[in-house]
């Protein structure tokens, strides 16, 4: 795995992520790829309504 990934542990309700699972198949993803989807798309609002992050400063 190149070093640029970072391993994320999640504790999620088990129905929920089941549910998520389930549109993440609809959408032809795996679940990984839908939750990444899913925070590029929450990012990229943010961003529009906020302005660029700037994580260089982190």
């Amino acid at each position: 795995m190149p070093d640029n990934y970072l391993r994320y542990t999640l504790r999620v309700n088990r129905e929920l992520f089941q549910k998520f699972r389930y549109v993440a198949e609809y959408e032809g993803r795996s679940a990984n790829k839908e939750i990444e989807q899913f925070l590029k798309r929450h990012i990229a609002e943010f961003e529009q309504t906020h302005g660029p992050i700037d994580i260089s400063e982190k």
